[in-house]
């Protein structure tokens, strides 16, 4: 088995014609049609299924294509394996943030990489952290950058890093609780509390300082995904946020009594087993030095 047979037997999948296949592999239909009876022979079972002059994929053969792509982007990704992130680097890379890194990351990643690296092209997909772990076991984002605490278990991903920031109550300057000498949680549920979705664990520990009354289910009236619409909320009005100190940097922190003392903890995950996609070293070492710069300067 080669990997030009592979070749072969996924532009004749994709094409599902011996004629187009052969004349997008620039070869003679009878040469294409010998490869594939090889790759059959040798693995045993039949790829395709011949109808008159139409051919459709066995379920062997469903099976076996995803396979097969899987060895020739690992294939392509060795022969890229060598690429560092330059100026005359090129591709696309496309990333998955959820709502607390995104709003640590976004805005800086573009920026860096519009200035410094022309040729690469950078797609960020926005959403919830289960949504975003979908696109990536179905390939179509290339890595996340989430909330761990978010994430259920699942034995496919690989969490290569994480960043811990500390998690506040935070508002706008000028909010009255402000001036109170003493900030017991009570006084925080006269104002409107706005969230991101909370894990469970983070959901115990605030019920477990606080009473029932800090469960989110009774506490968070305002929840988004995106917590720059949450930030920019309470940066207009009397609206109370929990969320990571380095995400909400414009707003004062509320100390409030008993401490917190939670963090959020962002990760940067990808597919066990699989190939990364070529820019994913470069593009998350960046991601990395964006964090600790962010982390060095809340501390």
């Amino acid at each position: 088995m080669t990997f030009l047979q592979l070749r072969h037997f996924t532009v004749l999948a994709q094409l599902a014609s011996f004629a187009k296949a052969s004349k997008a592999l620039f070869i003679t239909q009878p040469a294409l049609s010998r490869s594939i009876k090889a790759l059959e022979e040798e693995l045993g079972q039949l790829l395709f299924d011949r109808v008159g002059r139409r051919i459709e994929l066995t379920s062997f053969g469903q099976t076996s294509l995803k396979r097969a792509q899987e060895l020739l982007e690992g294939l392509n990704d060795l022969k890229k394996s060598g690429q560092k992130l330059t100026p005359t680097t090129q591709g696309l890379y496309r990333l998955g943030l959820s709502s607390g890194p995104g709003a640590l990351l976004a805005t800086p990643l573009l920026s860096h990489v519009a200035h410094h690296f022309p040729n690469v092209k950078i797609e960020i997909y926005r959403a919830n952290t289960q949504t975003l772990v979908e696109l990536l076991k179905d390939r179509r984002v290339d890595g996340l950058v989430i909330d761990l605490r978010a994430m259920q278990p699942d034995s496919d991903l690989y969490v290569e890093e994480t960043f811990e920031f500390r998690g506040e109550f935070m508002c706008r300057q000028g909010h009255p609780l402000l001036k109170l000498k003493s900030l017991p949680f009570a006084k925080l549920l006269e104002y409107p509390m706005a969230s991101t979705p909370l894990s469970d664990e983070l959901a115990r520990l605030l019920v477990s300082h606080y009473g029932e009354s800090a469960h989110p289910n009774v506490m968070i009236r305002l929840a988004s995904d995106e917590i720059h619409d949450l930030i920019e909320v309470a940066q207009v009005s009397d609206t109370v946020v929990l969320a990571a100190r380095a995400a909400g940097s414009q707003l004062s922190v509320l100390k409030v009594e008993p401490e917190l003392k939670a963090s959020a903890k962002y990760a940067i995950v990808s597919v066990k087993k699989r190939s990364n996609a070529v820019l994913h070293d470069p593009v998350t070492q960046v991601i990395r030095d964006i964090f600790k710069k962010s982390m060095h300067a809340m501390a």
